[in-house]
């Protein structure tokens, strides 16, 4: 299964991360001796079922390294757009793939056995979308302070993992319109339940869904079959959206590793500017 990693976010002066990049790629920014996306690079070639990687916002130049194969292509200015051209460059490779991994660069922690879990996890079934899940309980017993943003289901409180498994079908024309409305209101939970109807929306805000209620009925509306999975580490969620979190994430990776937590900010942006 090949992997499709995003980093093309370059924090602009308004964003908090700026102070720390200073028009560089976040994906960039110094962890624990390592560029952030670098801890992301070895935890996918490291996993058995991870094949090519292609990865969208970086060039050669980053001097990233992997164990598989990298295809890097260019940033295409917006998430969605991101994901379109990495899996048409998947296809080039394998046009008979089916499913691929799309990752975010900011999840450091993130470990081979893992993404192991996941994929193996996720192939049991034969499923359209293989969205992550963590309960605020996991996510809070590794990283207390993250400050994550959860949806509270009548069962269970969650976030969003940073990573998952989808059916490459699901890139196909007739699901662009939702898709886009899906990931511009991927930070808020109650926006994307309006996004596919008020009755799902109102069952979120008076939490009288579960979330395999809330799974069945959102499947229904976009014509498709979803699957949650529960993740059991917390690792796949943390990710670095606000200084704090890089400051929670540095110190937890050096406390891994026995590595500095960071360089100084500017020394850790590498060496590409954009992207």
């Amino acid at each position: 299964m090949d992997a499709i990693l995003t980093a093309g976010g370059i924090p602009l002066p308004e964003d908090p991360l700026y102070t720390y990049t200073q028009g560089h790629s976040k994906a960039m920014l110094d962890v624990a001796g390592k560029p952030m996306i670098q801890w992301v690079l070895d935890a996918l070639g490291g996993a058995k079922d991870v094949g090519r990687i292609v990865l969208i916002g970086l060039t050669e130049k980053s001097g990233l390294t992997c164990s598989k194969p990298i295809s890097y292509i260019p940033n295409q200015g917006s998430m969605l757009s991101n994901l379109l051209s990495g899996i048409a460059k998947v296809r080039e490779f394998n046009p008979d793939t089916r499913y691929i991994i799309a990752c975010s660069s900011d999840i450091p922690a993130l470990k081979p056995f893992m993404v192991d879990w996941m994929t193996e996890t996720a192939m049991q079934t034969q499923d359209d979308i293989y969205y992550g899940v963590i309960e605020r309980s996991v996510m809070e017993k590794t990283f207390p302070n993250s400050k994550r943003t959860y949806t509270k289901l009548k069962d269970v409180q969650l976030c969003g993992a940073d990573i998952h498994v989808a059916d490459v079908r699901m890139a196909s024309e007739q699901y662009l319109d939702l898709w886009q409305r899906l990931i511009g209101n991927r930070k808020s939970p109650v926006r994307q339940a309006a996004t596919v109807g008020f009755d799902t929306l109102f069952l979120l805000l008076t939490r009288q869904v579960t979330l395999d209620g809330a799974v069945k009925r959102i499947s229904k509306k976009l014509g498709i079959k979803g699957r949650a999975l529960r993740w059991e580490y917390a690792e796949a969620g943390m990710d670095v959206d606000k200084p704090h979190q890089l400051e929670i994430i540095r110190e937890y990776m050096a406390r891994q590793t026995g590595a500095p937590a960071a360089t100084p900010p500017m020394a850790a942006a590498g060496p590409e500017s954009a992207a």
